[in-house]
């Protein structure tokens, strides 16, 4: 999701370097099926954004399975990198980066799409009185974000932000309480949730409602990795939409697994954030293809938006872009 490219720089090369050679399959006892070891790299904080991800392993949907998903990574981690260098199997990351990557020569591929639209968002004071977020990026005013982000340049292509003063992002909310005109980039299942709760009335305008709308909190492969091991991912993807089926019908189980591993986070929030972005993971479309099922006319319509904006060297093809995994349900 690209949260801070800055902290993902940093983080490169140390992750890179200490990273350990993939795992086998844990040798099968007394009959039973082997084992299959995978470890998944996260780019953020255990927080709501992965909760199908932990109640499916909280759950047991892997271990029934025969997978055993070491969970790993976090804030700054390259995971792209990671991925491409076979430190991990599987990683989080946004389809925008998956795009880029594959443009300079990665051979990533989305396999699981969490968010059909994107929680990434611009938070205002609702005193401001914007309609729209056209309408606030025209205001003037202040707005804070981190510099290189395509959607930044999306807005900079389709909006007139010449009244408008852009300053780099900083990671808490503490100047948007202090400036009523200030507007400040968010992921809907945290910021504005923090601000509401310190007293502020934000109002979030998502950056889907611009334009621009990739697939967020996407699982990658290796392409080469994904060939030689499609049915093992058919089985992860099967554990993760049955994890995020339970999360979404009751996320309070995962949130208490996820606040003993991220205590800045309070049960309260967890809790606010699982209902803020349900209706960003689940839809029409995913009702009809499965929790998080992708097409390929949106993966066509991000690599043109990308292309317009100067980001890709090349024409990466959408449809190398993901795999379209069909899981195979099991008792």
């Amino acid at each position: 999701m690209m949260r801070s490219l800055v902290m993902t720089m940093i983080g490169a090369c140390a992750l890179l370097a200490c990273g350990s050679e993939p795992q086998d399959a844990a040798p099968a006892t007394d009959g039973a099926p082997a084992v299959r070891k995978l470890r998944l790299a996260l780019n953020w904080k255990p927080e709501p954004e992965f909760g199908g991800l932990y109640e499916a392993e909280r759950a047991g949907f892997f271990a029934k399975r025969n997978l055993a998903v070491e969970i790993t990574g976090g804030p700054g981690a390259p995971v792209v990198q990671m991925v491409q260098a076979g430190k991990v199997e599987l990683g989080i990351a946004a389809a925008d980066e998956v795009v880029i990557a594959r443009d300079r020569g990665s051979d990533v591929v989305a396999v699981f799409a969490t968010y059909q639209t994107s929680p990434q968002g611009i938070m205002a004071h609702a005193s401001r009185g914007a309609a729209s977020l056209g309408a606030l990026l025209e205001s003037g005013g202040t707005l804070a974000v981190e510099p290189g982000l395509p959607y930044v340049k999306w807005f900079e292509k389709h909006f007139d932000l010449s009244k408008t003063k852009i300053v780099p992002y900083g990671y808490s909310v503490a100047p948007f309480l202090n400036d009523p005109l200030l507007a400040t980039q968010v992921f809907v299942t945290a910021e504005p949730i923090a601000a509401r709760r310190q007293g502020a009335d934000p109002k979030v305008f998502l950056i889907a409602e611009s334009g621009f709308d990739p697939y967020a909190a996407v699982v990658i492969a290796k392409g080469a990795w994904l060939r030689e091991n499609r049915a093992v991912v058919a089985d992860f993807v099967a554990a993760l939409r049955e994890g995020w089926r339970a999360y979404l019908d009751d996320p309070a189980p995962a949130n208490a697994l996820m606040g003993g591993l991220n205590q800045e986070m309070d049960a309260e929030t967890f809790r606010l954030g699982a209902a803020a972005q349900a209706p960003l993971i689940e839809n029409e479309f995913t009702k009809r293809h499965g929790i998080g099922a992708m097409s390929l006319e949106r993966w066509t319509e991000l690599a043109a938006q990308l292309g317009t904006l100067g980001l890709l060297d090349g024409t990466p093809k959408p449809a190398e872009c993901f795999a379209e995994i069909d899981p195979v349900e099991r008792p």
